[in-house]
Parts: C-alpha cells; sequence; structure tokens
C-alpha cells in the first residue's frame, strides 16, 4: 500500500441490476412512514429494461467518491473468483480505486442485488456472500478508514478492525452501518462506535439503532453520540441533513435538483462530506458539499455515474439558490 494513502474504504461489494417496473403500486400505513412495493402475486409482470452496474456497494461507492474528489483510495474487499468479481475489481481499476485489498476467493461466488427500480426510488434484493472476512496486516495505515456494509458472518472480523485502531489511534473512522451491523447492536460494536469520528446514517436507521420511536432529529442525534462517535450526520431524504457535533446542531436542505433514480444520494452525502474533511474543509463547508454530490448521483441510474470531481462541486455552488446554506438549530 502506498503510504499517502487518504482514505480505505472496508465493505462489501457488488454488481446491481435494475429491473425498471411500471406495473405496481405502492401500498402505505397511514402516516406513509411504510410503505411497501406491490406486484402482482402469480402472475407474469413485465418490466421495461434492465441496466446491470458493476464494483458498486457503500464502500465501493464511497471509495470511487473519494478517488473522484482528489484523495487516494483503495478498498479492502472480497469477491468471488468468478467473471462477475472480474468485472468489479475492472470497475475499481477504471474508476483509479486502488485494489491492492481486494480478496479473491476461490469457489466463492461475488455478491449480486437486483433493484426493483419504480417511479424514482428502488427496493434492493439483497444477498451478502459468506467470505471469510480477516483483516490484513498494512505496512502503513492510512489517514482514513470509512467502514460500511459487510456480511452476517463479520461479527468476528469487525473485533479484528477494532483492534487494529486501538493500535493505531492516528488513523480516523468513518462508519456508515449497513444491515447486518445494525443488527449485531449498539452493544456487540461498542468498540467501533466509541473509535468513530464521523457517524453516518438516516432517520429510520437511528430508530433502528436506538431502538426508539422518537421523531425529533436532534433527540436522536445526541442518542447516537452517547454511544462514542465525535459528530453525527443524519440524512431525511428530500427533507435534507442534519448534523451534531456534541455542542451545535445544523440543519441542510437538499440541493435543487429533478431525481430520475434515487440510488447512491446517501452514499455520496456521506462519502462526499468526508472527503471535504479531509481536504480541510470546515464541518459547514462540508455540509455544503454533501447534497451536491447526492444531486448529480439521482440524475443518473446506479450510485456512481454521477459522482462529480471537486471542480464540479464548487461549480455548482457558485450556482446554488441562495437560501442553500447550513443553518444552526
Amino acid at each position: 500500500m502506498n503510504k499517502n494513502l487518504d482514505f480505505l474504504a472496508i465493505g462489501d461489494i457488488t454488481t446491481d441490476a435494475f429491473i425498471r417496473i411500471k406495473e405496481a403500486h405502492i401500498n402505505c400505513n397511514l402516516d406513509k412512514e411504510s410503505c411497501e412495493l406491490c406486484l402482482r402475486f402469480g402472475d407474469k409482470v413485465p418490466y421495461e429494461s434492465v441496466k446491470v452496474v458493476k464494483g458498486v456497494g457503500n464502500s465501493a461507492n464511497a471509495a470511487v467518491a473519494a478517488t473522484r474528489l482528489g484523495l487516494q483510495a483503495a478498498l479492502l474487499t472480497d469477491v468471488g473468483d468468478d467473471q462477475n468479481g472480474k468485472e468489479c475489481i475492472g470497475s475499481l481499476s477504471t474508476n483509479e480505486v486502488s485494489t491492492d485489498f481486494v480478496r479473491l476467493h476461490k469457489g466463492l461466488e461475488t455478491n449480486y442485488h437486483y433493484v426493483l427500480w419504480y417511479d424514482v426510488e428502488r427496493t434492493i434484493l439483497v444477498k451478502h456472500q459468506e467470505f471469510p472476512y480477516t483483516f490484513p496486516k498494512l505496512k502503513f495505515p492510512p489517514r482514513w478508514i470509512y467502514l460500511s456494509s459487510l456480511g452476517h458472518n463479520s461479527l468476528k472480523y469487525h473485533e479484528e478492525i477494532a483492534d487494529y485502531l486501538e493500535a493505531n489511534p492516528e488513523v480516523n473512522l468513518v462508519f456508515q452501518p449497513g444491515t447486518y451491523q445494525m443488527k449485531f447492536g449498539t452493544d456487540a460494536l461498542k468498540r467501533i462506535y466509541k473509535r468513530t469520528k464521523l457517524f453516518f446514517c438516516n432517520v429510520q436507521e437511528a430508530q433502528r439503532i436506538l431502538k426508539s420511536g422518537e421523531n425529533d432529529v436532534k433527540i436522536l442525534m445526541k442518542g447516537l453520540a452517547n454511544l462514542g462517535p465525535e459528530i453525527i450526520f443524519v440524512s431525511d431524504g428530500i427533507n435534507g441533513a442534519y448534523a451534531y457535533n456534541g455542542e451545535d446542531s445544523w440543519f441542510m436542505p437538499i440541493y435543487p435538483q429533478e431525481p430520475y433514480e434515487r440510488t447512491g444520494a446517501g452514499d455520496a452525502f456521506s462519502s462526499t462530506v468526508t472527503a471535504a474533511i479531509i481536504l480541510g474543509k470546515s464541518l459547514e463547508e462540508a455540509l455544503l458539499w454533501g447534497p451536491v454530490n447526492s444531486a448529480s448521483v439521482v440524475t443518473f441510474v446506479g450510485a456512481q455515474e454521477g459522482l462529480l470531481t471537486r471542480k464540479q462541486i464548487e461549480d455548482k455552488l457558485k450556482e446554488a439558490p441562495i437560501d442553500y446554506r447550513p443553518k444552526k438549530i
């Protein structure tokens, strides 16, 4: 590994197959907090198109975003010895993300997810392969580690990551928990939470993590901060995002943009805010950057095609509405 590595993303990589459907409907509860995608049961349902996107996933998306913004990034991940795995590695290389820490496993398949794309939203059918996760010996510590979605058998792996972080206090940790990391619970991952500098999730995930029905985002952020993270970021979809640094709280509106397909908006926000901070931006400046990249990503299919360079983000900020700024709350 290059000793100047800025950003080491850790998490599963996958291929996403976007299946666009129109003959469906949405069924929501009265408050619209929980909705279901409904298709005709026991019937043949036509689809409009399929688009296959290689080399994606929370951490892979973050590594690509960091690279586009000028950081030296690598992905620590696992793939099978199949064509899909080779193409995922090729996609990382095309995006100039280092593949030095991509482990290839004979006899295993690479992750493959199916994305049911209806209107501008998506429902993702996921399956994480049971890779033999293990943390490698790193010759040089990265400046930042970005940890996100891993499989259900990764609990011991998280302990190894925590061991490394405790042995290398100069390494900063970003934690954007995925499905199984939330299922593990805060007690099982307490060493990870306590070591986290930047923490990202959405409102519903915050409620799940804290096992709370609380709707006040400021209270949710303080609850997350009590677990150990230094700075909390909680997104709320088209309603904007929030941040809390232990003293002050901010609200950040979205960057105005009509969406085409929303996959990857959260990853773009999290990784772009992180990259901005690594590049020396203040918390409030970083909050300006994040929604710009999210707004660009949702105009494309998939999580990476719309990711911007630093110059493109700076140019977009020059065109931003006058009220596009973080506000203390």
